[in-house]
Protein backbone atom coordinates (compact mmCIF):
# COMPACT_ATOMS: atom_id res chain seq x y z
CA UNK A 1 0.00 0.00 0.00
CA UNK A 2 1.27 3.23 -1.09
CA UNK A 3 2.22 5.56 1.77
CA UNK A 4 1.33 8.79 1.72
CA UNK A 5 4.04 11.58 2.59
CA UNK A 6 3.82 13.73 5.18
CA UNK A 7 6.24 17.08 5.88
CA UNK A 8 9.63 17.21 6.06
CA UNK A 9 10.73 18.47 9.13
CA UNK A 10 14.46 18.48 8.52
CA UNK A 11 16.23 21.78 9.52
CA UNK A 12 18.32 22.28 6.15
CA UNK A 13 16.91 20.91 2.55
CA UNK A 14 18.16 21.88 -0.95
CA UNK A 15 21.13 20.20 -0.73
CA UNK A 16 22.74 18.14 -3.67
CA UNK A 17 20.95 14.81 -3.57
CA UNK A 18 23.81 13.06 -1.53
CA UNK A 19 24.02 15.62 0.74
CA UNK A 20 20.01 15.34 1.86
CA UNK A 21 20.34 12.12 1.91
CA UNK A 22 23.08 12.44 4.83
CA UNK A 23 20.67 15.45 6.16
CA UNK A 24 18.00 12.74 7.38
CA UNK A 25 19.61 12.78 10.51
CA UNK A 26 19.98 15.81 12.41
CA UNK A 27 19.98 17.30 15.93
CA UNK A 28 17.98 20.26 17.42
CA UNK A 29 16.65 21.17 20.81
CA UNK A 30 14.45 18.28 21.45
CA UNK A 31 17.70 15.62 20.45
CA UNK A 32 18.50 13.55 17.74
CA UNK A 33 16.24 12.80 14.76
CA UNK A 34 16.38 10.16 11.75
CA UNK A 35 13.67 11.04 9.15
CA UNK A 36 14.64 7.73 7.70
CA UNK A 37 13.53 5.88 10.85
CA UNK A 38 10.13 4.70 9.45
CA UNK A 39 8.62 4.26 6.43
CA UNK A 40 6.32 7.43 6.78
CA UNK A 41 9.97 9.13 7.18
CA UNK A 42 10.76 7.94 3.52
CA UNK A 43 7.73 8.50 2.01
CA UNK A 44 8.44 12.58 3.08
CA UNK A 45 12.20 12.41 1.57
CA UNK A 46 10.73 11.01 -1.28
CA UNK A 47 8.13 13.08 -1.92
CA UNK A 48 11.19 16.06 -1.37
CA UNK A 49 12.16 18.17 -4.74
CA UNK A 50 15.95 16.90 -4.30
CA UNK A 51 14.54 13.29 -4.93
CA UNK A 52 11.41 13.76 -7.33
CA UNK A 53 14.59 15.84 -9.78
CA UNK A 54 16.94 12.84 -10.04
CA UNK A 55 14.24 9.90 -9.99
CA UNK A 56 11.31 10.75 -10.80
CA UNK A 57 7.80 9.35 -9.71
CA UNK A 58 6.97 5.45 -9.30
CA UNK A 59 9.61 5.08 -6.53
CA UNK A 60 7.88 2.63 -4.01
CA UNK A 61 8.06 3.58 0.03
CA UNK A 62 8.89 0.10 1.00
CA UNK A 63 11.16 -1.58 3.21
CA UNK A 64 13.29 -2.69 0.58
CA UNK A 65 13.69 1.18 -0.67
CA UNK A 66 14.52 1.96 2.90
CA UNK A 67 16.90 -0.58 3.47
CA UNK A 68 18.92 0.66 -0.04
CA UNK A 69 19.29 3.73 0.88
CA UNK A 70 20.26 3.27 4.73
CA UNK A 71 23.21 1.33 3.00
CA UNK A 72 23.86 3.95 1.10
CA UNK A 73 23.80 6.78 3.61
CA UNK A 74 26.01 4.55 5.73
CA UNK A 75 28.60 4.46 2.89
CA UNK A 76 28.28 8.09 2.58
CA UNK A 77 28.65 8.80 6.21
CA UNK A 78 32.24 7.38 6.22
CA UNK A 79 33.25 9.07 2.82
CA UNK A 80 32.20 12.67 4.00
CA UNK A 81 35.02 11.91 6.58
CA UNK A 82 37.28 12.96 4.18
CA UNK A 83 40.59 13.19 6.81
CA UNK A 84 40.30 9.62 7.11
CA UNK A 85 39.95 8.18 3.41
CA UNK A 86 42.64 6.00 3.57
CA UNK A 87 41.09 3.79 6.50
CA UNK A 88 39.88 0.20 6.07
CA UNK A 89 36.67 1.42 6.50
CA UNK A 90 36.67 4.40 3.80
CA UNK A 91 37.66 1.35 1.42
CA UNK A 92 34.85 -0.73 2.40
CA UNK A 93 32.38 2.81 1.72
CA UNK A 94 33.54 2.84 -1.05
CA UNK A 95 33.31 -0.71 -1.98
CA UNK A 96 29.40 -0.63 -0.89
CA UNK A 97 28.68 2.80 -2.74
CA UNK A 98 30.04 0.81 -5.77
CA UNK A 99 28.11 -2.07 -5.51
CA UNK A 100 24.51 0.57 -5.49
CA UNK A 101 25.92 2.28 -8.09
CA UNK A 102 26.44 -1.39 -9.86
CA UNK A 103 22.62 -1.54 -9.75
CA UNK A 104 22.18 0.90 -13.09
CA UNK A 105 23.93 2.71 -15.93
CA UNK A 106 23.84 5.37 -17.65
CA UNK A 107 22.85 5.13 -21.20
CA UNK A 108 24.17 7.95 -23.67
CA UNK A 109 23.01 8.36 -26.83
CA UNK A 110 22.65 10.33 -30.05
CA UNK A 111 18.71 11.31 -30.50
CA UNK A 112 17.21 12.12 -34.18
CA UNK A 113 17.33 15.67 -33.55
CA UNK A 114 20.88 15.71 -33.32
CA UNK A 115 21.02 16.35 -29.34
CA UNK A 116 23.04 13.83 -27.09
CA UNK A 117 20.31 12.25 -24.58
CA UNK A 118 21.01 10.45 -21.30
CA UNK A 119 19.03 7.99 -19.88
CA UNK A 120 19.54 6.10 -16.10
CA UNK A 121 18.63 2.67 -16.41
CA UNK A 122 18.03 1.14 -12.91
CA UNK A 123 17.30 -2.64 -12.31
CA UNK A 124 13.96 -1.84 -10.49
CA UNK A 125 12.88 1.45 -9.10
CA UNK A 126 13.26 0.49 -5.49
CA UNK A 127 17.31 1.05 -6.59
CA UNK A 128 16.23 4.73 -7.85
CA UNK A 129 16.90 6.81 -4.89
CA UNK A 130 20.25 4.88 -3.59
CA UNK A 131 22.00 5.01 -7.11
CA UNK A 132 20.60 8.50 -7.78
CA UNK A 133 22.68 9.50 -4.13
CA UNK A 134 25.80 7.69 -5.06
CA UNK A 135 25.60 9.15 -8.50
CA UNK A 136 25.11 12.92 -7.07
CA UNK A 137 28.28 12.18 -4.80
CA UNK A 138 30.78 11.35 -7.57
CA UNK A 139 28.98 14.31 -9.59
CA UNK A 140 30.08 16.70 -6.43
CA UNK A 141 34.13 14.84 -5.66
CA UNK A 142 34.37 15.46 -9.75
CA UNK A 143 33.21 19.20 -9.31
CA UNK A 144 34.83 20.60 -6.36
CA UNK A 145 35.08 18.68 -3.24
CA UNK A 146 36.69 20.51 -0.92
CA UNK A 147 33.08 22.54 -1.06
CA UNK A 148 31.60 19.18 0.30
CA UNK A 149 31.88 20.70 4.51
CA UNK A 150 30.11 19.78 7.75
CA UNK A 151 28.63 22.51 9.58
CA UNK A 152 30.97 23.95 11.89
CA UNK A 153 28.92 24.02 14.94
CA UNK A 154 30.02 20.82 16.94
CA UNK A 155 26.76 19.90 17.93
CA UNK A 156 25.08 19.79 14.25
CA UNK A 157 25.49 16.64 11.72
CA UNK A 158 24.87 18.56 8.94
CA UNK A 159 26.63 18.68 5.98
CA UNK A 160 26.62 21.25 2.71
CA UNK A 161 27.80 21.92 -0.15
CA UNK A 162 29.04 25.45 0.13
CA UNK A 163 28.49 27.44 -3.26
CA UNK A 164 29.42 30.73 -2.29
CA UNK A 165 31.11 32.88 -4.29
CA UNK A 166 34.30 32.94 -2.00
CA UNK A 167 33.95 29.22 -0.66
CA UNK A 168 33.78 30.80 2.84
CA UNK A 169 30.59 29.32 3.91
CA UNK A 170 30.81 27.67 7.87
CA UNK A 171 27.07 26.95 8.72
CA UNK A 172 24.58 24.66 7.67
CA UNK A 173 22.39 27.68 7.97
CA UNK A 174 22.79 31.47 9.26
CA UNK A 175 19.35 31.54 10.71
CA UNK A 176 20.14 28.44 12.83
CA UNK A 177 23.86 27.27 13.60
CA UNK A 178 25.44 30.94 12.60
CA UNK A 179 23.26 32.96 14.61
CA UNK A 180 23.89 31.16 17.20
CA UNK A 181 27.43 31.03 17.07
CA UNK A 182 26.63 34.98 16.23
CA UNK A 183 24.87 35.07 20.13
CA UNK A 184 27.41 32.84 21.69
CA UNK A 185 30.68 35.24 20.69
CA UNK A 186 28.07 38.36 21.69
CA UNK A 187 27.77 36.98 25.06
CA UNK A 188 31.36 35.78 25.55
CA UNK A 189 32.13 39.42 24.97
CA UNK A 190 29.74 41.61 26.91
CA UNK A 191 30.39 39.00 29.75
CA UNK A 192 34.30 39.15 29.68
CA UNK A 193 34.28 34.58 29.07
Amino acid sequence: MPQTPGADPRPLTGEPLALDLLNTRWIDAEGRHDLLETVEGLAAWLAGPAVRERTGPGVPADATTLARLLRTRAALDTLVVREESATPEAAEAAEALNGVLAHGHVRRSLGTDGLPHTRVELEDATWAPAWHAADSWLELLADRPGRIRPCANDACILHFYDISKNGTRRWCSMSGCGNRAKAQRHYARRTGA
